[in-house]
């Protein structure tokens, strides 16, 4: 059963800022620059996992507008989506890739009850057995939906900048390289995230996260 922290309110951030904040000195800079830091939680289950995919490698203007054609169609259930034909969904806005990607979530058949209870590195161990979910949308959904406070995700383009930005780096660490110097974040690497999420925006006036 996991016994980690889950980030459940507003309190729970700010109680992981303030601990960024006194250890790390640029994250008290983000966090004057930015602001409260957002709650960012959301709902467990397969409409999650399936917003996540949308998400990859697009803009967050581009995954909404196909997250909300998605949404329209009612083609946001895996009885839905596993009813629907890969053609279905491209003419909803998806790649092919994505499309097969969104057939073979369907068709899992992920407990995500059991999600809850496991280790953050079995959570994501078991999301990416699933065809198209790599490590980014697992650690995206162990962050967000399950609400983990320990999970970072370094392979995202946007944490990779805003590091850049913030620890004035010659050049966007690499995915290896940023979880790496997560691992001095810990408890908080989930606050971390925010943190340079929010200064992300600031600094380029764009959102890194849908």
């Amino acid at each position: 059963m996991y016994n980690g922290r889950i980030i459940e309110t507003d309190d729970c951030v700010l109680e992981g800022a303030a601990w960024l904040a006194e250890a790390e000195p640029r994250f008290a800079h983000a966090l004057e620059v930015a602001g409260p830091l957002p709650l960012r939680r959301r709902p467990e289950g397969f409409g999650q996992l399936l917003q996540a995919i949308v998400s990859q490698q697009v803009s967050v203007a581009s995954a909404r507008a196909i997250w909300g054609r998605l949404e329209q169609a009612g083609a946001v259930t895996p009885e839905a989506v596993g009813a629907r034909s890969e053609e279905d969904l491209r003419a909803l806005g998806l790649s092919w890739q994505k499309a097969s990607y969104a057939k073979a979530l369907a068709e899992a058949g992920i407990d995500f009850d059991a999600l809850r209870e496991m280790p953050d590195g079995e959570v994501v161990k078991r999301l990416v057995a699933v065809k198209g979910v790599g490590v980014w949308t697992a650690e995206i959904y162990a962050m967000f939906s399950l609400g983990r406070a320990d999970v970072f995700a370094p392979g995202d383009l946007a944490l990779q900048e805003g590091a850049r930005l913030l620890f004035d780096l010659p050049e966007r660490p690499k995915e290896r390289a940023l979880r790496g110097m997560a691992e001095a974040w810990s408890p908080w690497r989930s606050v971390a995230a925010r943190a340079l999420w929010a200064y992300y925006h600031v600094e380029k006036q764009r959102e890194g996260v849908l």
